[in-house]
């Protein structure tokens, strides 16, 4: 088959692997129709995350159609050969306590497509092919009224940004900030929309991302401009939530800056640096409430697909750019740069 592959830090390649195989019983194999480009796939490429082994598949997002299916996977009665199926970025097995509470993220056979290190871990869903661990737990069918597109934010983006939002306790009377007009940042916004709030700003320093957020209902602020902005509009305090979705260090200290005493600062940015940019002197000051850590996607799946198939979540317009997979390298430039207004990109692998 022929895959996305990482090369090197900044380098990816349309390269030649064999055909994943049926390695367990609970295994399926899926052919992919569709992968997404996710800002999480940038932190391998940029080199903030260290480790990955060379000729790893990128991506974590996929929707596709099951060749083949494990005895397990075939007899749990969930899935078949022939079903079209999206996944969230991570394996979870659907039995395990973690599951059952509905964190599939640190499910106990955990594994994050797109991750090998020193030969060990999963390949990723930028591929004509992929191998899919405990596929009965993992992998959903695409009901009818969901397109392919939102199948694919389902699995990650969309499941991400509702998570990102529920996190901050969105409540009508609130006034929130989200900073990182992303995917995920433009589909929170939409998520805490639905869950009641009047107001919220959309902090970004890139001005397309703006002004889509803008589209969305919310204010659209230059990250030079929000705090005294936001001071402004709620009297001096701050904002009573901040969704933080980049994982930087200058996002991490404006989140902090905008956020009022006693308010909620919601973070699903991957930050990769191991220093807070406050100390816990200065949230204990601020009596933060500082939430954080993966979405579990598959819970989230659960619960959103049927919502997005009623239609009381729009998911069309999120995706702007579509690449041939051969021309992997120059949609890697464009995405990581938000050239030509890219704001979510994805692969056709048909």
């Amino acid at each position: 088959m022929y895959a996305i592959g990482f090369e090197s830090v900044g380098n990816v390649r349309w390269i030649e692997l064999p055909d994943p195989e049926l390695l367990e019983p609970h295994d399926a194999i899926v052919k992919v129709s569709v992968a997404g480009l996710c800002g999480s796939d940038l932190h391998p490429f940029f080199g903030r995350e260290q480790g990955l082994d060379p000729q790893t598949v990128m991506g974590h997002e996929m929707v596709g159609t099951i060749v083949e299916l494990g005895a397990v996977a075939a007899a749990s009665g969930k899935l078949r050969i022939g079903d079209k199926v999206f996944a969230p970025f991570s394996t979870s097995c659907g039995q395990c306590h973690y599951c059952k509470i509905g964190l599939t993220a640190r499910c106990e056979f955990n594994q994050l497509f797109g991750w090998r290190s020193k030969g060990q871990g999963l390949h990723g869903c930028q591929a004509q092919y992929v191998r899919v661990p405990h596929a009965a737990g993992t992998l959903m069918p695409v009901p009818a009224g969901v397109s392919d597109h939102a199948a694919l934010l389902l699995g990650d983006n969309f499941s991400t940004g509702f998570f990102c939002a529920e996190m901050a306790q969105v409540h009508p009377e609130g006034i929130y900030a989200v900073i990182g007009c992303g995917t995920v940042g433009q589909l929170c916004i939409q998520a805490a929309h639905r869950m009641g709030a009047k107001k919220i700003f959309a902090v970004d320093p890139v001005e397309h991302r703006r002004r889509s957020a803008e589209r969305w209902g919310a204010i659209p602020l230059d990250p030079d401009e929000a705090p005294s902005m936001i001071k402004q509009a709620t009297q001096g305090r701050g904002a009573d939530g901040v969704m933080e979705l980049v994982g930087l260090p200058a996002a991490q200290k404006l989140a902090f800056e905008v956020l009022r005493p006693g308010g909620i600062m919601s973070v699903i940015g991957c930050h990769c640096t191991p220093n807070f940019t406050f100390s816990p002197v200065d949230a204990y000051d601020k009596n933060l409430t500082y939430r954080t850590g993966r979405c579990s996607a598959r819970h989230y799946m659960d619960k959103l697909t049927s919502r997005v198939a009623d239609g009381e979540f729009d998911l069309t317009g999120a995706i702007t750019h579509t690449f041939d997979p051969k021309d992997c390298v120059r949609a890697y430039d464009v995405f990581s740069n938000q050239r030509e207004g890219c704001l979510k990109a994805v692969f056709d692998f048909e």
